[in-house]
């Protein structure tokens, strides 16, 4: 067996692994990435993140064509649909980006192995490239292989009729009915591109609400909001079964009539890729749940070997296993790095958007901590209104007594960027008032979160 020797080896490369093998190599390091795909970039760029994004916008410009144009005083004729030609587009976009995480890896000098990677020891890892093993030696091991879709039980999965969400990014024809078990962003969003095309959308979720976990005001308005773009909801469902009968779909819920439809989409999270990549060989253990638990500085119960990124758990979002990534090699190097966890985005990539950072009233009523709410109305600001897009509302909320952002909620358009204001806000611990008296460029949508801090206090200029 060859042995080639690195100061870092990455197992994984998507936006956890790519990024700690750039910011290695940044720091001087001999690095090399290992991913078992013919592209790296992992979920996020081939078959989550990016793909569903680039339909979700296509969808968006197709049903906006359909009925949204008259408005703005553009008609048009017969609009039509092109499904292959907009999944041409979608799987451009990702080719460009994976593409582009190859270029970053010459330019760093980075050493890419396409091939299954699994830890050997504490400081080796063996990738097998085809019909070749070869044994990589490295002072420095960092797992970021991810996480995969969650089964469930009873769900039958084929990988045709009833599929995970990799399967609802590429439906050779729009289905006409599509039922979407799990209420979350990803049931939310692929739910949403199938709506716009023309498929009758019913989501199953088992709690009593829509996302979960989410501020329960903003959950609320998204239910009513996405239940009159046709989108039907079921809420206190608990699926027992679903699978193909006769070349339809079944889906049994406790207490209910079977659904029987063209296609689902099973959406209930997702689960850590901690099996087969040799944790019991070096014996790390992981949870129940097949996370591994790290120490502030991501090393495993093993040194030498870290953890990042879906595989530890928390928020399993691409841009917090980025930061992790840097913080991790800048640990490793002796650099003092900082990852504020309270205040790490969320957006759900629906129309409207919808974006929250912090703390929800719900978890600052269950921890005792006082607060104030200043909520700002799209339907008052003047480029929401020249976007023709109204619907939606900025709230923030701060500490009653020291005036520090603890939380903002937001839904309506753009929203997703809007965020960045206040993650900003809360990592550098900024007040209501400091927002209020930041002067915002008019008309933008950011005004939307100026009015919200001026709300705070109880001075909003134009709120009704």
């Amino acid at each position: 067996m060859k042995t080639v020797e690195h100061d870092v080896v990455v197992l994984g490369g998507g936006p956890g692994g790519y990024v700690a093998a750039i910011r290695a190599a940044q720091l001087g390091l001999n690095a090399a990435c290992i991913d078992d795909n013919p592209k790296f970039g992992g979920t996020c760029l081939r078959v989550g993140c990016i793909p569903s994004k680039a339909l979700l916008e296509s969808s968006h410009i197709y049903h906006d064509t359909k009925s949204g144009l008259a408005n703005h005083g553009v008609v048009v004729g017969n609009v039509q649909l092109d499904l292959p030609a907009m999944m041409k587009r979608k799987d451009q976009v990702v080719h460009t980006l994976t593409g582009g995480i190859d270029l970053l890896f010459k330019k760093n000098k980075i050493t890419p192995y396409r091939g299954q990677g699994r830890l050997n020891d504490a400081t080796s890892v063996v990738v097998q490239v085809g019909d070749e093993a070869i044994l990589l030696k490295a002072k420095h091991i960092i797992l970021a292989t991810g996480s995969r879709p969650a089964t469930m039980r009873g769900v039958e999965e084929d990988g045709n009729l009833i599929g995970n969400s990799t399967a609802a990014l590429a439906y050779p024809t729009v289905p006409e009915t599509l039922t979407v078990i799990g209420g979350g962003y990803i049931g939310l969003e692929l739910g949403s591109v199938w709506n716009r095309l023309g498929s009758k959308v019913v989501v199953l979720e088992a709690m009593d609400r829509m996302l979960p976990g989410m501020d329960q005001e903003l959950s609320q308005l998204a239910f009513r909001i996405f239940s009159r773009q046709g989108i039907e909801f079921r809420l206190n469902s608990w699926v027992e079964s679903a699978r193909v009968e006769n070349g339809k779909c079944v889906v049994r819920c406790k207490g209910t009539e079977p659904i029987i439809c063209d296609r689902v989409l099973l959406a209930a999270g997702r689960v850590p890729n901690s099996q087969g990549i040799g944790l019991e060989t070096v014996g790390i253990a992981t949870d129940k749940r097949g996370f591994l638990s790290v120490d502030p500085n991501y090393q495993t119960s093993v040194p030498g070997i870290y953890a990042l990124g879906d595989l530890i758990g928390g928020a399993m979002l691409a841009h917090k296993a980025m930061e992790e990534a840097v913080v991790c090699m800048e640990r490793i190097m002796g650099i003092h790095a900082h990852f504020n966890y309270d205040c790490i985005p969320a957006i759900v990539y629906t129309h409207p958007e919808i974006a929250t950072v912090g703390k929800t009233e719900e978890q600052l009523k269950e921890a005792g901590i006082e607060f104030k709410k200043g909520v700002g109305a799209y339907g008052a600001n003047g480029r929401a209104r020249t976007l023709g897009d109204i619907e939606g509302r900025v709230k923030i909320l701060a500490d009653a007594k020291t005036d520090r952002v603890l939380g903002v909620h937001i839904i309506g358009a753009r929203a997703g960027d809007l965020i960045a204001e206040a993650a900003i806000a809360i990592e550098f611990g900024a007040s209501s008032e400091d927002i209020a008296r930041s002067c915002h460029a008019h008309p933008t949508l950011a005004e939307t979160m100026h009015e919200a801090a001026l709300a705070v206090d109880n001075r909003a200029i134009h709120s009704a």
